[in-house]
């Protein structure tokens, strides 16, 4: 375990210095002792003793830093913690963990369930016969919600793909400028439809095609990748770009296509 979650001291003195790197150089005895829980008196005897320990250098009154060697500890304590959070959120409460499936036969309570994505919703099937298991915790009828704990192995599916459909402005054309007919044939082969941007709306209606939802694009089809979806997003070009960043921050990959 982390050292600053087995030692009082030394969780306080961790508290103290990301107080102080926070806050420098001017620093508050104050404000730090209110934010730890700690009194001032003992937020000066802590810093005086970070200062002995090279791991805060004093610049004047009130004015202190946190020296290279500080910050190096300071990652390490935090590192350490991060690491037994993992433990904690992967080993020991990933086993007692309930979700949500859809049964497709009936289940009873405690039976050994085999666990699959299905139009990128959570599938128990009765059984232990996939690469993905874990065991119910409700009955549930066939096509009912039932629970699911105990999870092991990995769920075998391929991630979904993005295409995002570039639109013009509405002063360069906007979705009268648009390939109706390439735009209708992607949206038939996706799994779910999303757009962004007034121009890409009207080129959907004029596609004869609705989006899921007009809000959070990139949002949306990167998580509809995960799941495995095909999606399709229609943008305006002044959106594309927040939508390949949400996409970047979710590691999907992509493809952009000029709709014009």
């Amino acid at each position: 375990m982390a050292d600053v979650l087995e030692n009082k001291r030394t969780a306080t003195r961790f508290r103290i210095l990301a107080e102080i790197a926070e806050r420098q150089p001017a620093v508050s005895q104050g404000e730090i002792a209110e934010a730890v829980g700690v009194t001032s008196q003992a937020v000066s005897e802590y810093i005086r003793a970070l200062v002995e320990d090279g791991l805060v250098e004093k610049e004047g009154r009130s004015r202190y830093t946190v020296t290279k060697e500080g910050v190096d500890w300071l990652l390490q304590e935090a590192t350490d913690v991060r690491r037994y959070a993992d433990h904690v959120t992967d080993d020991v409460l990933g086993n007692v963990q309930e979700d949500a499936a859809i049964a497709t036969d009936d289940v009873s309570e405690g039976d050994p369930v085999t666990l699959s994505l299905r139009d990128g919703l959570l599938h128990a099937t009765p059984g232990e016969e996939g690469p993905a298991t874990g065991v119910a915790t409700t009955d549930a009828e066939a096509g009912g919600d039932v629970g699911v704990t105990g999870f092991e192995g990995i769920i075998d599916f391929d991630p979904g793909t993005v295409t995002i459909f570039q639109v013009p402005p509405v002063r360069s054309g906007g979705s009268s400028v648009t390939d109706a007919e390439t735009l209708t044939d992607a949206c038939e082969s996706a799994d779910i439809v999303v757009a962004t941007g007034v121009e890409a709306v009207v080129a959907l209606r004029r596609a004869d095609a609705d989006p899921a939802t007009t809000f959070a694009a990139g949002e949306v089809a990167a998580e509809a990748a995960g799941r495995g979806l095909d999606a399709v997003v229609v943008s305006t070009a002044d959106q594309v770009g927040r939508v390949t960043d949400a996409l970047r921050d979710a590691n999907v990959a992509y493809e952009v296509t000029e709709l014009a």
